[in-house]
């Protein structure tokens, strides 16, 4: 599949997909986290880029939604879904379920929140994933105590790409390697022309190098583990508290984490810290050691009487001697067991190897002094061989747990996005729960069962506690007028038909007993216009209006009091004739209007109308049958207060009015 055909992808955001594992696997996977890791690529586009895929492979090049008022109904199913989420990552992933005109796409996303809606809605689960986020790649890490190292451009080029996290050196010769070995604690030599070679220092052959990155640059896998332990952390508790089988065993994971610092450095091994704190501690040990020996000369010299005859005397003065030769002379022995002591010292101190003591024994040595002096050349070799065996110890823990940690990174990337997923799953549970949802039934247009069917439906969309909705019974086939009372709750029916169509054609649950709805190619909904129009807006209208009835099949058409655009009279012949034409093509619309007899009247076919019936008014209030009732033309307001007055009041007048009606 080329990434440009995918529906919202340029040269330029394909360009970053291929910067992924496996882009095209990748976005057709619907992953959005995965496909929000190519550069530039945030999880808003991300989702919006993995919906282009879903379209292309249903071929659905349609868009149901075709007015503002239809994408208004979507935003507001789709936020009543993300209000359910813990997950940003879930938020943005129930932006790739859309309303399809496609059974194949409905029929997936059906197949998809099936299995959700299966789910129980936990506090622990939710609690577990409020620690859960996709997996981030950490910025390179730079690693300085080992290089690789090539006779080869080409090799060298490829290295710098493969590999840069590592210095890559260019080399002739074994000399140049020697050379190397010198400055680093470790040399890997990528050309195989080297095998054999025998140089001092820790230089290794491996011309798979590039291939094997765990093995040549560990820090990179350990710094991906670090930087998501709690990410990671996270994810294994979530399928623990939902007691589903994890893709990386969660036990191995956290024994391997525990071994690893936030840093990406290695944790938990005492040889690897004795010989740090040896590398760090080793100045301070050494300048604690010469006081020791200090210590141990001042004691014996106040505690001996030291005796120089004259002669003795006057020879070492005209030698020019110091205290130096004095000690050298008289305190022989004792200075020795102070150096003694100095070594054992520093030793101790460092908890150095035995092999590691015989160098600290150089550190004291030489011309007796006082106060008691190291050699420097001494130290800075017992630094660097400790240092060279720290990093040694590093490495090979580090490619140890790697190899470990190896195994685990692709079970781990499974483990947060089925986390993450779950958090989807659970978040589509939610609505249906919170809204006595059902799956419907969407059919084909070729249906004899076409338009809509609601039973028991109420709108979560109202500004009322969804408890205190009443559900109704609607169904549609064709073109339909629906009147009412005013406040009888026709705009509220409108919203949920569209709701529930919408809903349906996005593969969701709806809000209702049981539902079954036709799939629309289109979804048109106008609402109530605010006020009359002036002669252009009113044009404008028209035109919408005349675009829509060309090729109207398969299409749902919701309006509310159009009436309003214009005068009564012209309007009711208006709405008419756009009835008129819906009809003939076999379109389902319903209109709320409170001209259903004048435009009856006016159109040349037999208009269905549906009324939301007052039962009458009870303390000035209306009282209502919310469920429209078939062929049924309801009374107005103005009509039940006449009749109301009629009946308390008596009289010609009233009488009179309400015979008008």
């Amino acid at each position: 599949m080329e990434l440009e055909a995918i529906p919202g992808v340029g040269a330029k955001t394909a360009a970053s997909l291929r910067e992924l594992d496996d882009p095209v696997a990748t976005v057709e996977s619907g992953d959005v986290a995965a496909i929000a890791r190519a550069p530039g690529v945030n999880e808003a586009r991300a989702a919006r880029i993995a919906r282009g895929a879903i379209r292309r492979r249903h071929g659905d090049d349609g868009r149901v939604l075709a007015t503002d008022r239809a994408r208004e109904v979507y935003r507001s199913a789709i936020d009543l879904l993300r209000e359910r989420t813990v997950t940003d990552y879930a938020a943005k992933r129930l932006e790739t379920f859309y309303p399809s005109a496609s059974a194949s796409r409905i029929g997936e996303a059906q197949s998809f929140v099936e299995s959700a809606m299966d789910r129980e809605p936990d506090p622990a689960v939710r609690e577990a994933l409020s620690g859960v986020e996709p997996l981030t790649d950490p910025p390179t890490v730079r690693v300085r105590d080992r290089c690789l190292a090539t006779a080869d451009a080409e090799t060298l080029a490829h290295a710098e790409s493969a590999v840069p996290e590592l210095s890559v050196e260019t080399v002739e010769d074994t000399r140049d390697v020697s050379e190397l070995a010198r400055s680093y604690a470790t040399v890997i030599v990528l050309d195989e022309e080297f095998a054999g070679l025998d140089v001092e220092g820790d230089v290794h052959v491996r011309p798979n190098a590039l291939d094997e990155s765990a093995e040549t640059v560990p820090e990179r896998l350990l710094a991906f583990f670090a930087a998501n332990r709690e990410r990671l952390e996270a994810a294994a508790a979530v399928h623990e508290a939902a007691a589903i089988a994890p893709a990386a065993d969660p036990d191995r994971l956290r024994d391997a984490l525990a071994r690893l610092d936030d840093d990406g450095t290695i944790v938990g091994d005492a040889e690897l810290e004795r010989v740090t704190a040896a590398v760090d501690d080793l100045d301070a040990a050494v300048s604690t050691a010469e006081s020791v020996a200090d210590d141990r000369l001042r004691e014996a010299i106040r505690e001996r009487d030291v005796t120089i005859e004259g002669t003795d005397f006057l020879s070492l003065v005209e030698q020019g001697a110091r205290v130096d030769s004095l000690l050298d002379r008289e305190l022989a022995d004792e200075y020795d067991a102070a150096l003694a002591r100095a070594r054992e010292h520093l030793a101790d101190a460092l908890r150095l190897e035995p092999e590691e003591a015989e160098l600290a024994d150089r550190v004291f040595g030489g011309d007796p002094s006082f106060p008691v002096e190291h050699d420097e050349s001494a130290v800075s070799r017992l630094r660097t061989e400790l240092a060279a065996a720290r990093d040694r110890r590093g490495a090979h823990l580090k490619a140890e747990l790697a190899s470990d940690l190896g195994d685990l990174r692709e079970p781990v990337e499974g483990l947060v996005r089925d986390a993450l997923e779950l958090d989807v799953e659970l978040a589509i549970a939610r609505f249906a729960r919170d809204f006595d949802c059902a799956m419907p039934e969407v059919v084909g247009p070729e249906s004899d069962a076409s338009g809509f069917r609601i039973e028991g439906g109420r709108s979560p969309l109202l500004d009322v506690e969804f408890v205190d909705v009443e559900p109704i019974d609607y169904a549609v086939s064709g073109a339909t007028l629906l009147s009412g009372v005013n406040s009888g709750g026709k705009t509220s029916t409108l919203d949920l038909v569209a709701l529930v169509v919408v809903l349906a054609q996005m593969g969701m649950p709806v809000p209702a007993e049981s539902a079954r709805v036709e799939r629309f190619e289109e979804v048109h909904y106008y609402a109530k216009s605010q006020g009359t129009l002036d002669a252009g807006a009113f044009e404008a209208t028209l035109r919408d209006f005349g675009d829509l009835v060309e090729g109207a099949d398969d299409r749902l058409v919701l309006v509310d009091e159009l009436e309003s655009i214009t005068e009564p009279g012209a309007s009711a012949k208006i709405i008419a004739g756009i009835l008129e034409a819906l009809d003939e093509q076999d379109a389902t619309a319903v209109f709320v209007s409170h001209l259903a007899r004048e435009i009856r009247d006016a159109a040349d076919f037999e208009v269905a109308v549906d009324g939301i019936e007052a039962a009458g008014l009870v303390d000035g209030e209306l009282r209502v049958n919310r469920s429209p009732k078939k062929g049924h033309l309801a009374r107005s307001t103005p009509e039940l207060i006449v009749e109301k007055l009629a009946g308390d009041r008596g009289g010609d007048f009233y009488g009179d009015l309400l015979e008008k009606f």
